[in-house]
């Protein structure tokens, strides 16, 4: 797992966890209190990841519904490092609440699915691309706007860090096209895509009109998230916040909307060369 901690996203997984091996048995939080001898209001608290989880009441939960002893010491082992520092806290004051989940859970993660129909995904922007789309999305405070480009640049710098993470993007020609602050920052940005596109790490696809339909149609965005100790996670925004599936059946689901991605949008060399092409033409 990465070293990007975020104690409130790890208590966040820790409870998704504890809730999934919970309703897989299934048990109420009522009948696995009496079971387990931990308060009600304390499961539930657990469940959520609104206070720090000990490892002593995650080894008593798992042991009831049934997990097995590597399982129980994967999750007990994380629950020793939620007192971490947030690596986003200089920005917390930019950070919507709705995203901080968000940001926190990408930092944890150990290999990301992206999908994007309209822009360049985040963590693949460069600063002044980043900027021009802040300010012409006017989600942010204009006054915020410098602070929250600060945000941007330090979240895609997990791309660089000791432990990068692995990242397959696939992207719709449309963003390719977009028209971001004029020519030379569009121009500036597919060059950089290129670059990122040739780290070892990193995987873009582009998924262009006459590829055909697909299942990811209907979305805009979606994104998977690997993780080394808990289950994968999906997670798509809305206008003004974010939903996040942790049922297996839905990250499945979007797991294969994936792979069906990664089959119909073109190959990674072509991608490179597309991206190049329209850099160059810009």
């Amino acid at each position: 797992m990465s070293t990007r901690m975020d104690p409130s996203a790890l208590r966040w997984l820790i409870g998704a966890e504890l809730s999934r091996y919970r309703r897989d048995v299934p048990m109420s939080l009522s009948e696995l209190s009496a079971e387990t001898g931990i308060g009600k209001p304390k499961l539930g608290h657990m469940e959520t990841g609104r206070y720090q989880q000990f490892p002593d009441d995650i080894a008593k939960v798992l042991r009831t519904c049934g997990a097995d002893q590597p399982t129980i010491e994967r999750l007990t082992s994380l629950a020793g490092r939620s007192d971490a520092k947030t690596w986003w806290a200089p920005w917390a004051n930019v950070v919507p609440d709705w995203f901080r989940t968000y940001v926190g859970l990408e930092g944890l993660a150990d290999g990301a699915f992206v999908f994007e129909s309209m822009v360049i995904p985040g963590l693949l922007q460069t600063e002044e691309y980043a900027q021009a789309l802040t300010l012409g999305t006017g989600f942010v405070r204009p006054d915020h706007a410098e602070r929250f480009v600060s945000f941007r640049q330090a979240r895609a710098r997990r791309l660089t860090d000791d432990e990068p993470l692995t990242l397959h993007a696939v992207i719709g020609e449309a963003a390719l096209r977009l028209r971001v602050n004029g020519d030379a920052t569009r121009r500036a940005q597919l060059r950089h895509l290129a670059d990122l596109a040739s780290l070892p790490h990193v995987t873009v696809q582009i998924l262009r009109p006459e590829d055909g339909p697909h299942p990811a149609t209907p979305l805009g965005k979606f994104v998977v998230l690997d993780f080394d100790r808990v289950r994968p996670i999906a997670y798509t925004e809305l206008l003004d916040g974010a939903m996040y599936i942790q049922d297996p059946d839905g990250v499945r689901t979007y797991t294969m909307v994936a792979d069906n991605l990664r089959q119909v949008a073109l190959s990674p060399a072509d991608s490179r060369a597309l991206i190049r092409e329209l850099a160059d033409a810009a």
